[in-house]
């Protein structure tokens, strides 16, 4: 199982006890990309130091396949020269270096297999994480949008509700009394000198604005 199948599990994990706790969902973004951006530096780490073992293993196999090399020389050299029981000791000199790079090979192979395996889910993790900052800002103007019109309705609940009702009456009889006492002030209470005279330059004004529209209409005839 690769290193990505494991970090997507322990994501799938945070979310859903986050969605069990009813947290906020651009926690929940944030927490997500957080974790898939810490994971892709783990990963990349992780597969550079693949990377160095395998180069490692490489200068090693060199050195290895130098000194079997060598071995084998200087088995050929014994035997040139009468000396069996050296070429034999070369020999076993060579055969341990031959195993040795056999054994090298299969490391080298491992860390070509752990070498792509880790390249695989650095792909994987950077386009699951550029897709997820993409729906990010999506996701949480949504979410902005969804509170927003939760608490309209909650305060179109709030209004609908029998109390508020009954304080709009309770408002609206308080204003129309104010109202009736304003009209009572003035009621019954005997003009001025001063307004009775007003009233009598407002009656000749009137007068003779109607002497005015009669002489016009005997003119019109």
């Amino acid at each position: 199982m690769g290193i990505f199948t494991r970090v997507r599990d322990i994501i799938s994990s945070n979310i859903n006890a986050m969605l069990d706790k009813a947290e906020d969902p651009e926690k929940l973004v944030k927490l997500m990309i957080r974790e898939m951006e810490d994971t892709l530096v783990e990963v990349k780490a992780s597969c550079a130091g693949a990377m160095a073992t395998k180069k490692k293993v490489e200068r090693e196999l060199v050195e290895v396949q130098r000194r079997t090399d060598q071995w084998a020389d200087k088995a050929e050299l014994a035997v040139k020269k009468g000396r069996e029981d050296l070429a034999r000791e070369a020999l076993l000199e060579k055969r341990r270096y031959t195993e040795r790079g056999t054994s090298l090979e299969a490391e080298r192979g491992q860390c070509d297999a752990l070498v792509e395996q880790y390249q695989s889910d650095i792909m994987q993790l950077e386009e699951k994480l550029a897709t997820a900052r993409e729906r990010q800002r999506i996701l949480v103007q949504r979410h902005i949008r969804a509170q927003q019109k939760k608490r309209a309705q909650r305060d179109i609940r709030k209004a609908d509700t029998s109390d508020a009702l009954a304080r709009f009456d309770t408002f609206e009889n308080r204003i129309e009394r104010m109202e009736s006492e304003a009209e009572l002030i003035n009621f019954g209470r005997k003009p001025s000198l001063e307004e009775e005279i007003d009233k009598l330059t407002g009656d000749e004004e009137l007068e003779k604005e109607l002497e005015a529209l009669k002489a016009k209409q005997k003119e019109d005839v």
